[in-house]
């Protein structure tokens, strides 16, 4: 029996229904309306993803050239329309679209929602970058405004301690995610700044769809973010996530890690700082002076400075010269007032009533007064008679007037 079979290739087979497909016009220029899932930003540039709807699904490239003329930045969840030509890629023996061109369509009612605020808030001047505050340098407490239970809330608290443990985390849990989420989001920024609790914001989540991230597109959070007096760090998603939010916030971080990276220096690095600008700082003062003794010693060389050595050496001669002068000087003068001092005292000496006690004399008191006259005493009184070794009590008993007989 003859063998009519005719056998090809795998490769032959896919070759020829890829040209039966370049071949077909209407798959040459066509317009697809899906939903966007598995999206890949490659690192070359191109966009991978897979088209739905309820019924099928469609794999789809955009090469990097095609890609750049984007006007939005796709997201899973978000509904398309693609257009470009259906082939097959041989190697996996599959068709694809090729897009060149992709616009949202009309349940890219969110993507449109977000940027009709964002052009609105804009407009206003809410993204202005001269309204923007700064991050401080050396935080003491960072405010973290996100979910107590996310993997984000675990990754600040890691970073933060593990760059800047001098630095507080104050976490005040919040809905990120679903009703109320917004709400929850502004009375977390709202608390920090009514209680001054805080001199730096995190305000964020992790990853997710555009659904998932819609609190943080609301107008209320983009409001109160941008009128927070503490300066707030946007940190929502993954690092090609954009929210309203990111363009309010007075610095955006691609994810929350990053953000607490943004937020805090690293200790390691300042201790490593210091250590450096002080190792300089004593080589400078080691230069300089070095470079003073150096200078020192030159100028002690130069004829100007050895007369100079001499001349203060003439001078100290002649302070020491003038400080004996007026040593003697004082020491004469000194004498003087001794002889002039004694010659004085035996002035006072001689008219000292002690002296007149040793010739002889003797001194009554009656009380407090010396007994100069009869009338001054009275029989009975006491008195004290002072001699030249000391003193005498007596009585009073009769007294006699002087030699002329006048009887008192």
């Amino acid at each position: 029996m003859p063998d009519n079979r005719r056998i090809a290739t795998v490769t032959q087979l896919n070759n020829y229904i890829k040209a039966l497909l370049e071949q077909t016009p209407v798959l040459r220029n066509v317009w697809i309306k899906g939903e966007i899932s598995n999206l890949k930003f490659h690192s070359s540039g191109h966009i991978y993803m897979t088209l739905k709807d309820d019924g099928s699904v469609l794999r789809a490239v955009m090469f990097r050239s095609a890609a750049a003329g984007l006007a939005f930045k796709p997201e899973n969840g978000m509904k398309v329309l693609a257009g470009g030509r259906v082939a097959v890629y041989e190697r996996d023996g599959g068709y694809q679209l090729y897009v060149e061109n992709m616009e949202a369509d009309g349940q890219g009612d969110l993507y449109v929602r977000f940027e009709m605020l964002k052009k609105k808030l804009a407009a206003e001047g809410l993204f202005d970058p001269a309204r923007k505050k700064p991050v401080p340098k050396f935080p003491r407490t960072v405010g973290i405004c996100t979910s107590p239970t996310g993997a984000a809330v675990r990754d600040i608290i890691n970073v933060l301690r593990r760059r800047y443990p001098l630095a507080k985390a104050v976490l005040y849990p919040c809905l990120v995610q679903g009703e109320g989420a917004a709400a929850s989001v502004v009375g977390a920024i709202e608390y920090f700044n009514m209680t001054k609790t805080a001199d730096v914001l995190i305000v964020g989540r992790g990853g997710g769809s555009i659904e998932d991230l819609w609190a943080f597109n609301e107008e209320a959070v983009a409001r109160a973010v941008a009128e927070s007096e503490i300066p707030i760090i946007s940190a929502v998603g993954h690092e090609t996530d954009f929210t309203i939010c990111d363009f309010a916030a007075d610095l955006r971080a691609p994810t929350p890690s990053a953000a607490a990276e943004l937020a805090v220096p690293e200790l390691a690095a300042i201790e490593r700082r210091i250590g450096e600008c002080r190792s300089r700082l004593d080589l400078r003062l080691k230069e300089r002076l070095a470079a003073a003794k150096r200078t020192l010693g030159l100028l002690s060389q130069r004829s100007g400075i050895t007369g100079l050595r001499r001349r203060l050496g003439e001078m100290q001669i002649r302070a020491d010269r003038l400080q004996d002068r007026m040593i003697a000087a004082y020491k004469s003068l000194l004498e003087s007032g001794r002889r002039r001092l004694s010659v004085e005292a035996g002035r006072l000496n001689a008219l000292s009533p002690l002296s007149v006690l040793e010739r002889g004399y003797s001194v009554a008191m009656a009380g407090d007064k010396a007994v100069r006259l009869l009338e001054d005493v009275t029989c009975g009184d006491e008195l004290w008679t002072t001699v030249a070794d000391g003193r005498i009590r007596s009585i009073v008993t009769d007294k006699e007037g002087n030699t002329n007989g006048t009887e008192i």
